[in-house]
């Protein structure tokens, strides 16, 4: 699991340099490259704060949305035998193997924790 850090609706991915001895981040789900480091994790967490008040006055000043677009749609690659699986149990309900995946991913993401959980086993 990613070390996550969370300000307004942001989050941020969280790393540490052993070589350099410091805490770094990157801003994820937004359209710009931001990367922030704190030497403590207090420092840490200001830097994020004050990268996410930068980006978004940066933001509003160009006139440019802040977060990034999801289209809604995407390719997934899955193993033949799972895919098959799938298709089946979608028939068996009468949904489409879209409808199946889109269930399927809502349910992942209302039960993260527990998701999260069978991952780190």
């Amino acid at each position: 699991m990613i070390d996550l850090l969370k300000y307004k609706d942001y989050t941020a991915s969280i790393n540490y340099s052993a070589e350099d001895e410091v805490f770094f981040g990157k801003i994820i789900g937004i359209n710009d490259l931001i990367t922030f480091e704190g030497t403590s994790v207090t420092e840490l967490k200001a830097a994020f704060k004050d990268a996410i008040e930068d980006y978004l006055e940066t933001c509003k000043t160009i006139g440019k949305s802040p977060d990034k677009a999801y289209k809604g749609a995407f390719n997934v690659r899955v193993p033949a035998g799972l895919h098959k699986k799938a298709a089946l149990l979608a028939q068996q309900h009468q949904i489409t193997l879209n409808d199946f995946v889109k269930s399927a991913l809502a349910y992942a993401v209302k039960h993260e924790k527990a998701i999260e959980a069978e991952w780190s086993e």
